[in-house]
């Protein structure tokens, strides 16, 4: 007979219930725009061209997401988010991977200034890359195309440095019994390093996969075909198309739908986030 587990009581005491009330406040300070988005996509225009405060419809309106997805062509645009996400998240983690393993595991003289300069690509935004990226890509021909919509982002800074420490995490016993059984650089990255940093791995890929999916600074500069637009960039389409203030509801339509499939690969992704970052994070 198997013996009963005791039970696990939680002492509320007012350190803990502080705990509590800052989690429960960060949480609401997420949730509630989600939630509000979500309640707004079912509404009508007597909900949403008011000052008052109506949390949730009078008259649900689930025609909201079919109205959206005839005057927006989502499949086209789901179509280009996935080919400029998959082929853009894994060109992007595959040159994390090479990147940090090289950091770590060659010797090669500036290796030190080499790290210093991916540590200062962390520090300079997005916008302030963006028009010397237009002037480069547009002269090599590259609007509204996708390498024209993915080249300037293969680069991260923040996948290298996160893989280059949990890579010097990794026992140095195993690598150097590799290298003594006569396996090359290639083959101890893809058969020692790679397996035993799956999470960190995982990690950078989920980071890679939400920064491509929601992108919508360059999609702006770089597309102006509708053919070739993405789904943050498509938006837009629906938001022109869309000019009254009562149209709303179909506008949180098409986000709540641009939304869903990101948030589903974060669901199921979201196990791997602590472990990666606890690897990555330890040593200096």
């Amino acid at each position: 007979m198997s013996a009963t587990a005791p039970s696990r009581r939680v002492r509320l005491t007012p350190l803990t219930v502080r705990d509590y009330l800052i989690l429960l406040l960060a949480v609401l300070v997420v949730v509630l725009p989600l939630g509000y988005m979500f309640l707004a996509s079912f509404k009508g225009p007597g909900d949403l061209a008011t000052t008052d405060l109506v949390v949730f419809p009078e008259v649900w309106k689930p025609e909201n997401y079919s109205e959206a997805a005839q005057k927006v062509s989502f499949g086209r645009l789901f179509l280009n988010s996935s080919i400029v996400t998959v082929v853009g998240a894994g060109l992007k983690v595959l040159l994390a991977i090479l990147t940090a393993y090289g950091l770590v595991f060659c010797e090669f003289p500036g290796k030190k200034y080499v790290f210093w300069g991916v540590l200062a690509t962390m520090m300079v935004p997005p916008q302030v890359t963006a028009l010397p990226n237009f002037v480069f890509i547009s002269s090599l021909g590259g609007e509204n195309t996708y390498w024209g919509l993915i080249l300037p982002g293969l680069g991260t800074g923040f996948g290298t440095f996160l893989l280059r420490q949990s890579f010097m995490q990794l026992p140095y016993e195993v690598i150097e019994a590799a290298h003594l059984d006569g396996a090359g650089h290639w083959r101890r990255l893809w058969h020692c390093v790679v397996p035993m940093s799956l999470p960190s791995i995982a990690t950078v890929a989920l980071v890679a996969v939400v920064y491509e999916w929601n992108d919508y600074l360059w999609p702006l500069i770089i597309i102006t075909d509708p053919e070739m637009m993405t789904l943050p960039r498509g938006l837009t389409l629906l938001q022109n198309s869309e000019s009254a203030a009562s149209s709303f509801g179909v506008l949180m339509a098409g986000t709540v739908m641009v939304l869903l499939p990101i948030l589903a690969v974060f669901a199921i992704l979201q196990r791997h986030i602590v472990n990666g970052f606890t690897q990555g994070g330890v040593k200096g």
